[in-house]
């Protein structure tokens, strides 16, 4: 069990200057903070000394064989935790989501990571933190670092928004492994040098494919790569527009064997998928082995068991596998494990994670995730895709959202970077602010459709007012919330979420209904409809010529009882990412459709999709540097 570390809020004992002391057992030293208000996310990640990982490891519950440390501050857990613990009985499992992401943001990480702070340390239960980590892609881009903030973050922030324990590079190397083994079997099966070598090894006198016998050819295998059908790209993380669209091969000694190909974001690759969908060692090589990377000319899949490359996968990959222990400010766990993207996969972070942490927690505990996005996006794929492999049964949804994002969704005007915000969105307007809240009900229908009770969390800034608060709070249970409370987590850390900590203790103790949305039987385009009419509020769908031609070949290659993935923006309940609010009267288009299969799932997209992101006018290295003679690393938010 947990030792509760962190202190209750009579202990929080501020002297003139603002000085926190917290005192942490069994390790007897101190770890000292200011606070101000006024800090940067940095200054107060540093301004906390963490607890030694190995001594969080034994506290939780963990083996010192079963712990790998990276430093002092993060370690990697084995997977034979699970194996030890298999008699143990689950916590309660809650998911964070949010309202439809505006750029105002809406916190659903800083509240995570709050919400833990305050079940542990304020309400003396086990609880554990389970997150993405980051691309570092927008960390140097446009959106910095994802590591919470204010008094409600993951600690040290520089290794979480990092390279961490390199993951994130292991599925690069993977990924970029099955690149080069695609190019390069079809540039040795097009030269024939090899190949007819090869023949000549096996005893067979012919050197045309076309007139061996089946017994020939099960000694010799010609996959007959269609290269206008290959789905898989290299990838590389860092956000590159220039990288959208390349022509490789135009060396001499590729011999005039081109074509157009184009990088992804790493967290893009569905070896990411496939790392945070896995549920052990085997089971991951099993699905590193069904991806599909291209068809043959004979309308066949072609896997990476076919390339002869998903054993080298899995070695690359055996370290990636194992989840990354860190810690909140106020010294809860944390796994940090697995970052794929919510559009194009399930944004959310690993099925191992969870279970592990589920174990830790006992019975009595509490494991708090993150979903991707919005409700409509990563809360869906949670239940939909996660859910469904894991096994796993969640207890509560946290739904998160703010004054200022709703009064967006209610046609407050557009805000730019770098210039103060309108008037509207930092003075009171209730008028504004209900009209936004139709947003806010419709994502807790959307939980409501999985059996789950909901709890909203109305994360406060400085310039809401209490009638604002306390009206979403009025619209939230109206339109079914089990509760909705004001969070003050970001300025007060684990005492501002409270009182949401007690309404999830409550939400977990209901009985479970959790149900799944669709069944996987169903045909594709019926799935794809549940989705887009239930969830987004749309008429109908309209499937586009190239996906209608996937849906054949899908159902007819054995992938149409796969879950679906849809890949929409983000921004808008529709396909159109400047419609605020809730949408209607709408068809949902479908361009395409493509298949994650060793993931285990097909995502349909919705409108153009770029699976790399490009950077801003200022992006944020600018601010980065490291000062030489402290090492610290300067200019991360």
């Amino acid at each position: 069990t947990f030792l509760n570390k962190s202190l209750s809020d009579q202990d929080l004992l501020c002297s003139k200057s603002n000085l926190l002391t917290y005192q942490f057992c069994p390790c007897h030293f101190n770890s000292l903070f200011v606070h101000f208000s006024s800090c940067s996310d940095v200054t107060i990640s540093r301004s906390c000394v963490p607890i030694p990982i190995e001594c969080l490891a034994e506290e939780i519950g963990l083996f010192s064989d079963e712990v790998e440390l990276y430093g002092r501050t993060k370690a990697k857990v084995q997977l034979k935790t699970i194996d030890r613990l298999q008699a143990q009985p689950d916590g309660k499992y809650v998911v964070v989501t949010g309202i439809t992401p505006t750029p105002l943001g809406e916190g659903k990480s800083t509240t995570t990571i709050g919400l833990v702070q305050a079940l542990g340390a304020h309400l003396k239960l086990n609880a554990f933190a389970c997150v993405r980590q980051p691309s570092q892609g927008p960390t140097f881009g446009i959106k910095g670092g994802a590591a919470g903030g204010g008094y409600s973050q993951v600690i040290p922030m520089e290794e979480f928004n990092l390279h961490l324990t390199g993951d994130i590079h292991a599925i690069t190397a993977a990924n970029n492994l099955v690149a080069a083994a695609i190019d390069a079997r079809m540039f040795h099966e097009a030269t024939q040098v090899e190949f007819l070598f090869r023949l000549s090894k096996l005893g067979i006198k012919k050197t045309d494919p076309s007139t061996l016998t089946e017994e020939e050819i099960t000694h010799f295998v010609r996959l007959d790569i269609d290269p206008e059908s290959i789905t898989w790209q290299r990838v590389l993380d860092t956000n590159d527009r220039f990288l959208r669209k390349i022509t490789i091969g135009q060396s001499p000694t590729e011999k005039g064997f081109t074509r157009t190909a184009q990088f992804d974001i790493t967290v893009a690759s569905e070896i990411m998928a496939v790392l945070a969908l896995t549920t052990s060692l085997a089971d991951m090589k099993e699905k590193l082995a069904k991806m599909v990377v291209a068809t043959s000319r004979s309308g066949q899949p072609v896997t990476t068991e076919d390339l002869g490359v998903c054993g080298a996968l899995t070695v690359l990959m055996r370290d990636a596998i194992k989840p990354n222990l860190m810690q909140t400010l106020e010294g809860n766990p944390v796994f940090v494990h697995a970052g794929p993207f919510a559009n194009i996969a399930h944004g959310n972070s690993s099925i191992l994670a969870d279970k592990i942490a589920l174990k830790l927690v006992g019975p009595q505990g509490f494991v708090v995730t993150e979903a991707g996005f919005g409700a409509d996006i990563g809360m869906e794929k949670f239940f939909n895709i996660k859910c469904r492999y894991s096994g796993l049964k969640p207890h509560v949804v946290v739904l998160v959202a703010t004054v200022r994002a709703l009064k967006m969704h209610g046609g407050g005007p557009t805000v730019t970077a770098g210039t103060p915000l309108p008037k509207e969105y930092i003075e009171e307007n209730l008028a504004l602010l209900e009209a936004g809240c139709s947003n806010m009900r419709k994502q807790v229908e959307n939980a409501q459709l999985f059996g789950v009770p909901v709890v909203v969390a109305v994360n406060a800034f400085k310039t809401d007012t209490k009638a604002e608060l306390d009206l979403i709070c009025k619209l939230a249970k109206a339109a079914g919330a089990f509760d909705a409370v004001h969070c003050s987590h970001w300025a007060d850390g684990g005492t501002g979420a409270v009182d949401l900590a007690r309404a999830v203790q409550k939400a977990a103790d209901l009985p479970s209904s959790f149900k799944f949305l669709y069944g996987i039987e169903l045909p594709i385009v019926d799935k794809i409809r549940i989705i887009a009419q239930k969830i987004y509020g749309a008429d109908d769908i309209e499937l586009l010529p190239e996906a209608q031609h996937k849906v054949d070949l899908y159902s007819k290659q054995g992938f149409a009882c796969l879950p679906i993935c849809m890949a929409k923006t983000h921004l808008s309940l529709s396909h159109d990412a400047e419609k605020k609010g809730v949408p209607t009267g709408f068809v949902l288009p479908i361009r395409d459709i493509r298949a994650s299969v060793g993931a285990g799932f097909l995502y349909p997209l919705v409108g153009t999709m770029p699976t790399i992101p490009g950077l801003p006018t200022r992006p944020c290295f600018y601010d980065i540097d490291l000062d030489t003679e402290s090492g610290e690393v300067l200019g991360l938010f």
